[in-house]
């Protein structure tokens, strides 16, 4: 029976409208997640780059502690040490979900002390470790780093990028494993992405469609409950068919994006204007300033003194006004803004304004 199901989801499948989207990319699998690892270390082998332990010392009590480790002690007084190709490091990574014992994952390594650089560098063995403590991968690996750091006697420097952090491709082996929900209970829920109502309705009714009334049921407008089995291969093939299913998502709220820092301005779908009239110009005022000098005749009693002579000249840019008409949409904006000419600080001016009169129906966001 479950081959039969699975037989019919392919065919009506192929069936999917082209505007529509996979989805696997609207959701995602509750439990299906990475988990964030962090962990600890020494890089060593920097060309004198490394921390300067009389500013770290915890460089070089990690350090003592590592050769403790291998029956080496260090004498009394070796607090003076000075280990300029040592740096102490944090590390981080992500375990991607059902990664297993003996895999490989990439990892960042940081700077954390002084340290100018870690080109040439290789960390040392050290353990990843999660939220609970517990140790899930190990770490060690020369590292790539993309950035350097040049500099002269003379105090001139140079540096391009961040030399003080890098990354170790599959620079740590997965130790342990992170249990999983997906193969627990008789149902899966799957996450919106963006949640929506619209969208999570379209999703129930496309499964159901495929594959009969209430195996798939809305919990909110960003979750949906969907009945699986409870054999862990069935249900593999069985997410594999509903990944697949083509949903047409509900359209986004209408927003407006404003980077204030960049000039950066994004105007969204369904984006509205009442009907309005806008102008926008501009008034520049230049002052220059022209002294002269005033010299007295020759038999004069005088003295030659400096004279300040200013120039003041007002400058208004003639901007013709535009009218809005009501529904005005998102093509008509931009047709309507190009012909003025407006820039984009004018640009966020006019949406500011039109927003503060009530005439533009969207979401207005300054970043």
């Amino acid at each position: 029976m479950q081959s039969v199901l699975i037989a019919l989801c392919a065919l009506l499948l192929s069936m999917g409208s082209a505007q529509a989207e996979r989805l696997k990319d609207l959701v995602s699998i509750q439990g299906v997640r990475s988990n964030q690892l962090i962990g600890y270390g020494l890089v060593v082998g920097l060309s004198g780059s490394g921390d300067q332990t009389t500013q770290t010392p915890f460089t070089l009590q990690t350090f003592n502690n590592m050769l403790a480790q291998f029956g080496i002690k260090v004498p009394v007084g070796g607090g003076n040490v000075q280990l300029k190709n040592v740096a102490a490091v944090s590390i981080h990574a992500d375990l991607p979900a059902f990664s297993r014992p003996g895999q490989t994952i990439d990892i960042t390594v940081s700077s954390i002390g002084n340290a100018k650089s870690l080109r040439g560098g290789s960390l040392l063995m050290a353990p990843l470790k999660g939220i609970d403590g517990n140790v899930y991968a190990i770490a060690q690996g020369n590292l790539i780093v993309g950035g350097f750091d040049a500099e002269g006697r003379d105090g001139s420097r140079i540096t391009v990028n961040a030399p003080s952090a890098g990354r170790i491709p599959g620079g740590a082996s997965v130790e342990r494993s992170v249990p999983s929900g997906f193969a627990q209970g008789n149902s899966l829920t799957m996450n919106l992405n963006r949640p929506d109502f619209t969208t999570a309705k379209h999703i129930v009714d496309q499964i159901n469609e495929l594959l009969g009334p209430g195996v798939a049921q809305a919990i909110d407008g960003g979750s949906v409950r969907v009945s699986a089995p409870l054999d862990s291969n069935q249900r593999v093939d069985y997410l594999s068919i509903l990944e697949n299913i083509e949903v047409k998502a509900g359209q986004a709220v209408a927003k407006i994006i404003i980077n204030s820092r960049t000039g950066t301005i994004v105007i969204g779908q369904n984006v509205r204007v009442q009907p309005a009239a806008v102008t926008h110009g501009s008034l520049t005022v230049t002052i220059t300033e022209d002294p002269i000098v005033s010299q007295p005749n020759a038999l004069a009693g005088g003295e030659t003194v400096v004279v300040p002579r200013s120039r003041v000249n007002a400058e208004q840019e003639a901007t013709p006004m535009f009218k809005f008409g009501p529904g005005t949409t998102l093509d008509e904006i931009v047709r309507a803004v190009n012909q003025v000419g407006a820039s984009p600080s004018d640009l966020m001016a006019i949406l500011e304004a039109l927003k503060q009169a009530g005439a533009l129906q969207a979401d207005l966001i300054v970043i």
